[in-house]
């Protein structure tokens, strides 16, 4: 009965708070309610292409097919229930799609938001286009369907597990093997399955063979080995091979340099490698990855593509299947990021900021090497491209300052064609959004940082407005003019948005550590547990926001999740006279904890120059000087920032008599799950910088 009242109440403030942001313009739930997109995937036949739409927590896989490419809901999931949908995956036939429901959080169990009696369980499924009736494959992840006879594989607790498409018999693992396994990938014939065995010090390339029921590691290594790509003849497989680094804190820190990382090819049938190509020592000598599953292409003509930071910048390279010097691809002062090949493995398709360093459009290159070609430009942000089957088209995803996300297909040289536009209700409010501006701020030590601005659609002369500064997270991340192309971002935009609506000014600030603007920023010296170089972006975005004659200096604030949670308490304990409030979501607190959290082998007290170094980059050893109110969210089953962090926190800001307010999420874990959790963390932000900035 208490739940019952507690979830009423609940009820009644959400509508009135919907009610008074409509006042003033729209609400949280108007500006939050198209479906973000995700997991792109073209058949391969049959000119199909599907995605994943999460409508406001409901969940479901769509379809659109030639000639007239209009999505249609593939699946029927009704709930919020915080279950995931991701890992598409279509049969060779292009009829059937396969995806994972559930689960996908680093270590422990099923995440289970709605804090259900029995743990949901992450679970493989399989729907027919012509049917839609989807059937349970079995618990795990990562589908893969074996070209030749329909076998799925897939991964349940890093074990390779396989079953039937057709459900004749029962799943069966199919081998054992120490360490945890990933990427896997059927060799083109289906005969063979390669596979990399994580043993966490290092990582192994292993091949199982269907008939003789046996495996074979490939070239093995103290090294780290993995993004395993077949040849089109199916006798060779090239990979990835990052040099063994031994202890170091690993994350968290600038690594411009190392140990060069390599290519290598070896034969599937006896595991003999050879390399094909090494990084220079110096720049690029670090291997860094672009978005999605594959970093290595298996090309036309025998020639393998991968990204490389050679000039500092991550651009395409080609390099001979039998070895040579590595040919540019995308050469300039700019970064790749999504990549696909095409299916007769002649173009290469990507998104980047090149021309538009605050945006992303498509380009196409061919393997062979020649000048770039755009796919898209202007004031639209384009990313996750893949080609149909047939070459005839490109499907992506898009958006721009007003429009949110949704899938969309350019076949040939037509026009672009949104594949649901009617999921964009007529409730959303694209014509209450304002677009941002691009500027440029100067750090507290002088170096240019790009961020946007959000001002309020009502500007009043001469009149001095409460601002908020808004932290990305990640760190390697970048916010761009428009509704972002990652769901947690998506959603940030859009309380950007609300805030800038109910008269905030609102600065979004792209600081040293993130992507977008070269390897030397994103690998920034003093970043983060090395030194907190970070402060410096912090405190010049409120001194630029002071400086306006259209804010308020005394009636700024700060928000941000994760490594913005972080910034955010930097900026309240290390720049007290700049910020007077904050909301700090999952945010970071003590490096030594953080640290830990990702690499267990981590320990302070063998390790006390870093540890030391650490917590001097840490809120914790500041926060003897925080005097502004601060609101604290997080989930307590986040795994990517412990708990324990916003304990400690609360626990010695209430010590020092600082004013703070706590909104946590039980079973909630780190970017939350639940539509309805992510509605209340943004009305509660709202809400707190509404009483505590809205009054001079």
């Amino acid at each position: 009965m208490l739940m019952r009242r507690n979830l009423t109440a609940f009820a009644a403030l959400l509508l009135l708070a919907s009610v008074a942001a409509g006042q003033d313009g729209f609400t949280l739930e108007q500006v939050l309610e198209p479906p973000f997109p995700s997991d792109l995937s073209a058949a391969p036949a049959g000119g199909r292409v599907a995605w994943v739409f999460n409508a406001a927590g409901v969940r479901n896989v769509w379809v659109a097919e030639p000639p007239d490419y209009r999505g249609r809901q593939l699946t029927a999931y009704k709930e919020d229930d915080g279950q995931r949908l991701t890992d598409l995956e279509w049969a060779p036939d292009g009829r059937t799609l396969l995806y994972a429901r559930g689960g996908e959080e680093e270590g422990g169990e099923d995440p289970n938001p709605r804090s259900k009696p029995a743990v949901p369980k992450q679970e493989v499924w399989a729907v027919a286009i012509d049917k839609g009736e989807p059937r349970r494959i079995g618990e795990g992840r990562s589908p893969r369907v074996s070209p030749r006879d329909g076998r799925v594989a897939f991964l349940r607790k890093g074990r390779v597990w396989c079953a039937p498409l057709d459900d004749s018999d029962k799943p069966q693992q199919l081998f054992q093997t120490r360490g945890e396994c990933n990427s896997l990938r059927w060799s083109p014939d289906g005969a063979r399955l390669a596979f990399v065995g994580d043993r966490k010090d290092h990582s192994l390339i292993g091949v199982y063979d269907w008939a003789a029921k046996s495996v074979r590691w490939l070239d093995p290594a103290v090294d780290l080995d993995g993004h395993p790509v077949w040849s089109p003849d199916g006798r060779q497989i090239a990979f990835v091979r990052v040099p063994a680094h031994g202890f170091h804190v690993e994350y968290f820190a600038p690594k411009r340099e190392g140990e060069p990382w390599s290519i290598r090819v070896a034969d599937a049938a006896t595991g003999k490698g050879r390399e094909v190509w090494k990084a220079d020592r110096g720049a690029g000598s670090v291997f860094s990855e672009v978005e999605g599953d594959d970093q290595l292409w298996w090309g036309d003509g025998d020639r393998l593509v991968f990204p490389w930071e050679k000039d500092g910048w991550k651009h395409l390279y080609v390099v001979p299947f039998s070895g040579g010097e590595a040919t540019p691809l995308t050469p300039g002062a700019f970064e790749v990021e999504w990549v696909s090949l095409s299916p007769d493995r002649r173009r290469l398709v990507y998104g980047s900021n090149q021309d538009d360093i605050d945006r992303r459009h498509l380009w196409a290159v061919p393997v062979a090497g020649g000048p770039p070609t755009p796919l898209t430009k202007g004031k639209g942000i384009e990313w996750s491209p893949v080609t149909t089957d047939d070459g005839k088209a490109v499907a992506f995803l898009h958006s721009d300052a007003r429009r949110p996300a949704q899938p969309a297909i350019q076949v040939g040289d037509a026009p672009a064609k949104d594949l649901a536009p009617e999921t964009i209700k007529d409730s959303f409010p694209e014509k209450s959004l304002v677009e941002p501006r691009p500027v440029e701020i100067a750090a507290a030590d002088g170096m240019t940082i790009h961020c946007q601005l959000f001002l309020p659609p009502d500007p009043k002369r001469g009149e001095r407005r409460p601002a908020v500064v808004f932290f990305h997270g990640g760190p390697r991340r970048q916010m761009v003019l428009g509704w972002h192309y990652m769901g947690y971002y998506h959603r940030a935009y859009a309380l950007n948005q609300y805030l800038a609506s109910k008269g905030f000014v609102v600065l979004s600030v792209n600081y040293r550590s993130g992507i977008g603007y070269g390897t030397a920023f994103r690998e920034a010296l003093r970043f983060g547990a090395s030194g907190a170089s970070e402060v410096n972006d912090v405190k010049g975005a409120g001194v630029y926001l002071r400086g306006r004659d259209d804010v308020d200096g005394k009636r700024i604030g700060v928000w941000g999740g994760s490594y913005g949670g972080y910034l955010t308490a930097l900026a309240l304990s290390r720049a007290p006279d700049l910020f007077a409030a904050g909301v700090d979501i999952h945010g970071v607190y003590d490096w030594n904890a953080e640290i830990r959290n990702w690499q267990p082998d981590y320990d302070p007290d063998k390790r006390r120059d870093a540890a030391r170094l650490a917590f001097e980059s840490s809120p914790a050893s500041s926060v003897k000087d925080w005097r502004a109110p601060v609101l604290v969210i997080q989930g307590d089953d986040d795994r990517n920032v412990p708990f324990g962090e916003s304990v400690h926190l609360v626990a010695d800001l209430r010590e020092r008599k600082v004013d703070v307010e706590q909104l946590v999420f039980p079973d909630e874990v780190h970017d939350f799950l639940l539509h309805e959790h992510v509605l209340r963390a943004f009305h509660a932000a709202a809400d707190f910088f509404d009483r505590r900035l809205q009054r001079p």
